[in-house]
C-alpha cells in the first residue's frame, strides 16, 4: 500500500440565475465595458437575488446537491463539512453546520473558514490533513460566497469586480500517489487597511453611525493590492513548481484566483505556462472570492485526465495567499 494522500474525487457548482453585465453597471455607476474588460477582464458576473434564495448557505448547498446527483455517496458518511467563505450566513451560528443539515450529512462535524479569497486555497490544505490522519474518510469542502450582500453598488472601484457563486469537492483518501502533493501558504497581517470592510466586527460592531458611512461594505486601495497580488501569487506559485522540481512541461494546469486577468497572465507568464494551460472564468463570473478555485474545477472537469499535475494560486485580503501542488485523481 502506497503512502495514504488526500485526493479529490467530486467537484460541484453553482451559480446564480441572475447576470449583471457591464453594460448594466454602465447605468449605475461612471463606468463601461471596455474600461471594465481591459483592466479586469470581466464581462458579466453573477447575483443572488431573493427571489431565487437568501445567504451563501443557499449557494453552498445548492453546490453540494450538484455535487451529490454526479457521484454516488450517501451524506451521512460526510464526516466533515467546511465552508470556505468571507460571508458567513452570521457571525454566530456557523454556516457549515447548516449546510452539513441540510444536505444529510447527520454524522459530520463542521466549521467556517474565513482568510478572504485564500479560503478555499487554505480550506484544501485543512481538509488533506484531516484524510492523511487516517481518521477521516469523506471530507466536503465548499467554497462559497454572497459577495452582492457587502458590495456597494455606488462604489464603481468594487461593483464591477465581484459576484456570487459556490463550489465545492469531496475529499477521499488516496494510495496511487494521487492528491494533495504540497503547499506553500502565507499571510501578512499588515495588508489588512488596504482591502477589508471595517464594521461588523468586534473591532466596530455594526451601530446608526457605521450604517450612516457605509462602513458595512467592503473597499479596497486597488493599486496596492494589484501590486502585491501580481507579485505574491507569481512568487508562489514559482516557488512550489521549485520545491518539486517542475518545470512548465510538467504543469497540466494553473488554477488561479479569478481575482483580474492581469493578475492571472503575470502568474502563468512567470510559471512558463502559455494560456491553454491557464483555466479561466473570470469573463462570466467575475470575482466569486471563495468560489473562484472550485468553479474551475467543475467548469474544466471534462478536460481533467488522471495524473494531470494543477497548481493552484490565490490571494486575498488580509493579506492571505499561497499555493498548492495537486495530482488530479480521475478522468
Amino acid at each position: 500500500m502506497g503512502k495514504l494522500s488526500a485526493a479529490i474525487t467530486a467537484v460541484g457548482a453553482y451559480v446564480p440565475k441572475f447576470i449583471l453585465t457591464n453594460k448594466m453597471l454602465e447605468g449605475m455607476v461612471d463606468t463601461n465595458d471596455e474600461w471594465i474588460t481591459t483592466r479586469t477582464g470581466i464581462k458579466e458576473r453573477r447575483i443572488l437575488k431573493p427571489e431565487e434564495g437568501e445567504g451563501t448557505s443557499y449557494l453552498a448547498i445548492k453546490a453540494v446537491k450538484n455535487l451529490l446527483s454526479k457521484k454516488e455517496v450517501d451524506p451521512s458518511e460526510i464526516e466533515l463539512v467546511i465552508v470556505a467563505t468571507a460571508t458567513p450566513d452570521s457571525t454566530v451560528a456557523s454556516t457549515a453546520a447548516f449546510v452539513a443539515s441540510e444536505i444529510g450529512a447527520t454524522n459530520a462535524f463542521a466549521f467556517d473558514l474565513l482568510a478572504a479569497c485564500s479560503s478555499f486555497l487554505f480550506g484544501m490544505s485543512t481538509a488533506a490533513r484531516y484524510i492523511e490522519s487516517g481518521r477521516y474518510k469523506k471530507v466536503l469542502l465548499i467554497g462559497a460566497d454572497k459577495m452582492s450582500s457587502i458590495i456597494d453598488y455606488t462604489d464603481r472601484t468594487t461593483c464591477i469586480i465581484f459576484g456570487d457563486g459556490a463550489g465545492a469537492v469531496l475529499f477521499e483518501p488516496n494510495t496511487e500517489g494521487m492528491g494533495l502533493q504540497d503547499e506553500y501558504l502565507r499571510a501578512d497581517g499588515s495588508g489588512r487597511p488596504y482591502l477589508g470592510m471595517d464594521a461588523g466586527g468586534s473591532l466596530l460592531p455594526a451601530s446608526l453611525e457605521t450604517v450612516k458611512n457605509r462602513k458595512h461594505y467592503i473597499y479596497q486601495d486597488g493599486k496596492t493590492v494589484f501590486k502585491f497580488a501580481v507579485s505574491n501569487m507569481a512568487d508562489v506559485a514559482e516557488r512550489i513548481m521549485k520545491l518539486n522540481n517542475l518545470d512548465h512541461t510538467d504543469i497540466a494546469w494553473l488554477v488561479p484566483h479569478q481575482a483580474n486577468k492581469r493578475i492571472i497572465d503575470a502568474t502563468a507568464n512567470r510559471m512558463g505556462l502559455d494560456g491553454s494551460k491557464v483555466m479561466m472564468n473570470i469573463q462570466r463570473y467575475g470575482n466569486t472570492t471563495s468560489a473562484t478555485l472550485p468553479l474551475l474545477l467543475s467548469d474544466y472537469e471534462d478536460q481533467l485526465k488522471k495524473g494531470d499535475n494543477l497548481v493552484f494560486a490565490a490571494f486575498g485580503g488580509g493579506f492571505t495567499w499561497g499555493s498548492i501542488y495537486l495530482k488530479w485523481a480521475y478522468n
